[in-house]
């Protein structure tokens, strides 16, 4: 079993898929407290300045990721707001959420592509199995998002989340 996400296209979908060497409990709990996202939420370079968590059905998750790698030109010291209203939360096995681009106040960023992400978490032998599957309204919403570099931030969202899993296992 690799460690490398395995990406697919079907219609509106993008779905990921990757396994964690830390079991499903600890994976779960990375995902929905905001001390342990604060540690690897965002792609290399950036940090999360506000994370705020209220992990319930109807609760939101509102951050900040701002860059604050220098190499990365244009996007240094660049802010970028995003918000997560939870649907449905199953403990240690599924997050639904919807997903969306924000500003600082938490309004819904206009002409953004959102998306409802399904994300379930399998226990295997000590191991996670992550499955995201995020849907977005039109097949060229997903596109944009494609093309805007999305499978590379997630890539490495969850490489450094594979990091901070091997530091409190």
């Amino acid at each position: 079993m690799s460690n490398k996400m395995i990406t697919k296209v079907e219609g509106q979908e993008l779905i990921l898929e990757r396994v964690f060497e830390a079991p499903r409990e600890l994976v779960f709990k990375a995902f929905s407290e905001a001390e342990h996202l604060k540690h690897w939420w965002g792609p290399r370079g950036w940090t999360l300045t506000v994370c705020t968590v209220d992990f319930r059905p109807g609760g939101i998750w509102h951050y900040c990721m701002k860059c604050i790698d220098e190499k990365q030109g244009d996007f240094y010291g660049y802010e970028s707001w995003g918000k997560a209203v939870y649907q449905e939360i199953v403990e240690t096995e599924k997050i639904v959420y919807l997903d969306y681009f924000s500003d600082a106040e938490g309004n819904e960023a206009e002409g953004m592509p959102s998306s409802q992400i399904t994300m379930t978490f399998v226990a295997d032998e000590g191991k996670t199995k992550l499955i995201s599957r995020a849907r977005y309204a039109s097949t060229e919403a997903l596109k944009a998002v494609l093309e805007m570099g999305m499978e590379q931030g997630i890539t490495e969202t969850w490489d450094r989340l594979a990091e901070h899993l091997q530091t409190i296992k």
